[in-house]
């Protein structure tokens, strides 16, 4: 399975470059912005940009140097607060550079709040003798065990221009394919937003909701999202690398949920993120792994005393859904199922206020299906972004556009003496211990009104 650019909706990547004196910081810049190596270099160079076609995102890199000086302090901490990425040197001849990594300058950017990638750089490799001699991964595993912000280390010489391009190449990658999204290091798994995710592009994709993705849906889902169809033996190919390390991963019918996870963990191990995030990217998710904005055509040109309401398509459709995870038949819900719907939403939206515990409940505590509606119903009244999101993750396949509404204006209302709404928003205000709070009770308990409630 090919990987693409996954390109991302940012228009530039801000890099900043810190470290102690001497290490290498400005030579490095240099070299990879004039792409040869350095003769007169300045203490602290100029801020550089690297062109979109430098490097294969198309994205162009701003570059700013730093000085480590005590009386540049307040600038360079003004410099790391607008950075997208960070990129630490240490001089690969210099041992006390490497120990300050530890005792100072990761601390320190963790004092500072600094929540951005960080690139590891040694610089000045072409000066480390022999005698010094041992592998990266020997002299940065414990730091980066300690510091998980960390998101690579590079060794390079601005001298020989070995791995110059490389530094700000991971850079740049770890701005526009972030890892902390999607995978946890420590347990070495997908993160839960990102499982709920390939989960509902896998659904998607498998068109004959066999549970699992043929040959034909596996190609349709390639060249959806990368341009390029795969060809018979590639896909045997991409099987057999599943089932030889995931043995429930491709069944008689396909690439199963459980292959198809795996395979992306594999492309993320592997540092091929641009892959997932190509994919996630086509399906409309942003680096929070919610879908974006122009994914969710939300009314917005409202006067006050209009409001949004679920279409009656939108609405036709949670009845339908809800008849999926009434397995009882029993016109209600449970929790459990409950929380099974929302398996491809980010979270669940109802676990916390407004929503919890704001609509009718059986005596057993399970959603009716006017509880389930009227919860949507509040949600699209006071979120609708929100709501639109949420009936996407769960499914709903039809025109987003057409899914909300736009209520008439009260004026109007008053004028005519009826109404089109179906959800009213009513202020109910008194003294303390009024029975507020009980008459509320009371309409979830007895409420036989079509209209919803709050």
């Amino acid at each position: 399975m090919p990987g693409g650019s996954g390109s991302s909706s940012r228009t530039g990547v801000r890099v900043v470059v810190v470290g102690d004196r001497g290490t290498g910081k400005s030579s490095l810049i240099a070299a990879a912005a004039t792409e040869s190596v350095p003769e007169k270099v300045p203490p602290v160079h100029a801020p550089t940009r690297l062109p979109p076609d430098f490097y294969p995102d198309r994205v162009p890199v701003t570059i700013i140097d730093t000085s480590s000086s005590l009386e540049n302090k307040g600038k360079l901490n003004e410099e790391l607060k607008r950075a997208d990425a960070v990129v630490l040197t240490y001089a690969c001849n210099q041992q006390s550079t490497l120990s300050r990594l530890s005792s100072y300058w990761l601390p320190e950017l963790r004092r500072l709040e600094i929540k951005v990638p960080i690139i590891v750089a040694g610089c000045k490799l072409d000066l480390r003798g022999d005698h010094n001699a041992t592998s990266l991964e020997e002299v940065m595993g414990p730091i980066m065990q300690q510091f998980r912000e960390i998101e690579t280390c590079v060794e390079c010489s601005a001298t020989t221009m070995i791995q110059v391009p490389d530094v700000f190449y991971y850079a740049q990658k770890a701005v526009l394919h972030p890892t902390a999204p999607l995978f946890d290091h420590d347990e070495q798994t997908l993160k839960p937003r990102c499982v709920r995710a390939l989960k509902r592009i896998f659904i998607i994709c498998d068109h004959d909701m066999d549970g699992a993705l043929n040959d034909a849906e596996l190609n349709e889902f390639q060249v959806k999202c990368f341009n390029a169809p795969l060809q018979p033996a590639e896909i045997v190919g991409v099987k057999r690398v599943v089932q030889e390390k995931q043995h429930d991963g491709v069944n008689d019918l396909g690439l199963t949920l459980s292959g198809f996870l795996f395979l992306h963990a594999l492309f993320i191990e592997k540092g091929r993120l641009e892959t997932t995030w190509a994919v996630l990217r086509k399906f409309g998710y942003g680096d929070d792994l919610e879908l974006r904005d122009d994914f969710l055509p939300v009314p917005t040109k409202l006067s006050p005393d209009q409001s949004v309401e679920l279409a009656s398509e939108a609405v036709e459709f949670l009845r339908g859904i809800f008849g999926l995870y009434d397995i009882d038949n029993d016109g209600a819900v449970r929790p459990a199922e409950l929380e099974d719907l929302f398996l491809t939403a980010p979270e669940s939206p109802w676990d916390e206020a407004p929503y919890k515990d704001a609509a009718e409940t059986t005596a057993l505590g399970n959603l009716t299906l006017k509880g389930f509606v009227s919860k949507w119903a509040l949600m699209t009244l006071l979120d609708p972004r929100h709501s639109l999101a949420n009936l996407i993750y769960v499914g709903y396949g039809g025109d987003p556009a057409a899914a909300l509404r736009v209520t008439r204006k009260r004026s109007v209302d008053r004028k005519k003496q009826q109404t089109e709404r179906n959800v009213f928003r009513c202020l109910l205000f008194g003294p303390q211990n009024a029975g507020k709070s009980a008459l509320l009770n009371s309409f979830l308990e007895r409420c036989r009104s079509n209209f919803h409630l709050y």
